[in-house]
């Protein structure tokens, strides 16, 4: 071993020392009786005295495939990256269900002995503790003051989003047990005004069919599935050696599911069969549901939610085909300055996005229960944000006034395992309300920011600022811009926000091309993967007057007040960005007030 790596080893040891006088783990229990079976197998028995076992991860470590036996039955199978040489944080398997017996662990670790050392060496063993607590207290600089992020470990899609009595309701796809994809299950979250969330835990868990990727879930209000009325119903994608829908149901508004006795409801012969979403269809009297089928999508249809009949597909030559579609949704929306409905259909996409790595594209259209018609020739391609990190989106379930309103994952499969943080990964957007409106001879969405985004601004900590730079007190780094363009004549307004270390974010609005671009080469840390440094262009269709940017610690979003666009980037800079510099060109004049954000 090469004496770097032994230091290396020693450090990491003296530090996890330090991390044990954590009043976390000081009261945890060892585990007791370790089976060293072969180089890849072991198992440890556990005598379950508390409710927590907490499981000591690092990310770089092989995968360990751990079974947990009670009574010596399978009742649990999870994927963790248990910790060979140090521990980055640790992960909660509950057992509370199981207090007073005795549990099992089987354990597998994948990796070769020759890179990974003897499994009797491996730190985790010396560390994996029995705990009555878990600390969920934030620990990380750059985690988002405003946005929703997990409390803790993985989040990616937003799933099974619905509204009721007043609380709106987001699951999500969820790791509980690392901050990398992997184990999903559905976390769930809840909220009065789409601001202020709370965790609620856990609501759907992995069976025997496969682990839980992403669906939706809708309100029964006339129980037209027979588990109630009002009862929460939500389609899910098992993801087992197929990939086939299932069926969860909740009777007490969503904080508790109880699987459909004849899950699967959908089977199909394609790999990529997956994220259904459903919703009810009035004129028809029937649900819908549309899935993601490869690279296109399918509608099916059903009376009570259990028995689905295929309608029709759409897909083939239609937009963009460089990635596999995912996470579809269908609504209808009006057609701003005009008494006009129309459809649209989202479908997200990964890869094949403009500029690299996931995306969302949509089409506008016709739909009569049956089929979708897009309006537009195949070749045109629409997209609902122009950023690196938007994807997923999808909308919520009986929101109140008929409102639309849309929230995406903010992040992309192209580095979001390796952005830096680690206690938790990766949030959502804020939430977006959406309306259709025309432009030379096209149908567009627009994207507004949500009405509840007002009622964060705390006081202005600057005012009508012009051309020039000025710092500002920044506070925790997160506020709106709110920035006034009084005159775009022919050249180009740029705004750029720095920091102290000279991390720096640039957006341009070129009037003469019609374009808005967001620079974010030098905004901060963007070592974790070649593909996060990038600079981001959106059309713009028509003159922009107001932009709104909400700045957070780690993510920076630009959606005009008027609705035709939209761009969300993250960004993972040392301190806030606490200086604004604007510079206009040939006439241009643009004003800018800064909010600080409250919660």
């Amino acid at each position: 071993m090469k004496p770097t790596k032994i230091l290396s080893r020693i450090f990491r040891r003296v530090a996890l020392g330090l991390l044990a006088m954590n009043p976390l783990f000081v009261h945890g229990q060892k585990p007791v009786d370790m089976m060293f079976l072969s180089n890849n197998h072991c198992m440890l028995r556990v005598s379950l005295d508390g409710k927590y076992l907490l499981l000591p991860v690092e990310e770089r470590a092989e995968m360990s495939n751990i079974k947990v036996l009670i009574d010596s039955y399978a009742t649990q199978t999870l994927n963790v990256r248990l910790a060979t040489d140090y521990v980055d944080y640790y992960v909660p398997l509950d057992l509370s269900a199981y207090q007073g017996k005795s549990a099992v662990l089987d354990i597998h670790v994948n990796g070769n002995i020759r890179n990974e050392g003897a499994i009797k060496g491996f730190i985790c063993w010396k560390e994996i503790k029995v705990s009555n607590v878990f600390d969920k207290a934030n620990r990380e600089r750059l985690r988002p003051v405003y946005h929703h992020s997990p409390a803790y470990g993985w989040m990616n899609d937003p799933n099974g989003m619905f509204y009721k009595d007043g609380i709106y309701h987001l699951y999500y796809q969820f790791n509980p047990y690392g901050s990398q994809w992997e184990n999903m299950h559905w976390g769930h979250s809840t909220s009065r005004n789409l601001i202020d969330w709370t965790d609620e835990g856990i609501a759907i868990s992995p069976d025997a069919l496969g682990t839980v990727f992403s669906g939706s879930a809708v309100v029964d209000k006339n129980n037209t599935a027979g588990f109630g009325a009002g009862a929460i119903v939500a389609m899910y994608t098992s993801a087992g050696e197929s990939q086939t829908q299932s069926l969860a149901y909740s009777t007490d508004d969503g904080k508790t599911f109880v699987k459909y006795d004849r899950n699967p409801v959908i089977t199909a012969d394609v790999p990529d069969f997956r994220d259904p979403h459903m919703f009810w269809y009035e004129p028809t009297k029937r649900w819908i549901v549309i899935l993601a089928a490869g690279q296109e999508m399918r509608l099916y249809s059903s009376a009570n939610l259990k028995d689905w009949t295929y309608e029709s597909s759409f897909g083939q030559e239609y937009g963009n085909h460089e990635g596999v579609w995912e996470c579809p949704d269908l609504m209808q929306l009006p057609v701003r300055n005009t008494d006009k409905q129309k459809w649209m259909l989202i479908c997200n996409i990964n890869p094949g996005g403009p500029f690299g790595g996931n995306a969302t594209q949509y089409f506008t259209g016709y739909f009569d229960g049956h089929r979708f018609v897009c309006e537009s020739k195949p070749q045109v391609t629409k997209w609902m944000d122009y950023g690196k990190d938007h994807y997923a989106a999808v909308t919520f379930d009986n929101a109140p006034n008929n409102r639309r309103i849309i929230m995406a994952w903010m992040s992309n499969w192209q580095y979001a395992n390796q952005v830096p943080t680690k206690q938790y990964r990766n949030a959502n957007t804020l939430p977006r309300d959406l309306y259709l409106y025309e432009y030379q001879g096209e149908t567009y969405v627009g994207i507004i920011p949500s009405p509840e985004l007002l009622a964060l601004r705390g006081k202005a900590i600057a005012k009508n600022l012009g051309r020039g730079k000025k710092t500002f007190n920044a506070g925790n780094g997160a506020y709106e811009i709110v920035v006034e363009i009084k005159s775009a004549i022919n050249g180009r307004s740029i705004i750029t926000l720095q920091n102290g270390k000279g991390e720096a974010v640039s957006m341009t609005y070129d009037v003469k091309a019609g374009t808005f671009a967001v620079d974010r080469t030098k905004s901060g840390d963007t070592s974790f993967n070649e593909s996060f440094s990038s600079v981001t262009v959106a059309p713009v269709r028509g003159k922009l007057s107001t932009l709104r940017i909400f700045v957070d610690k780690s993510s920076i979003e630009v959606l005009d007040a008027e609705g035709r666009l939209a761009i969300t980037n993250t960004v993972f800079p040392s301190e806030p960005y606490n200086v604004l510099i604007i510079d206009n060109e040939k006439g241009n004049k643009t004003a800018a007030t800064i909010y600080n954000i409250t919660k």
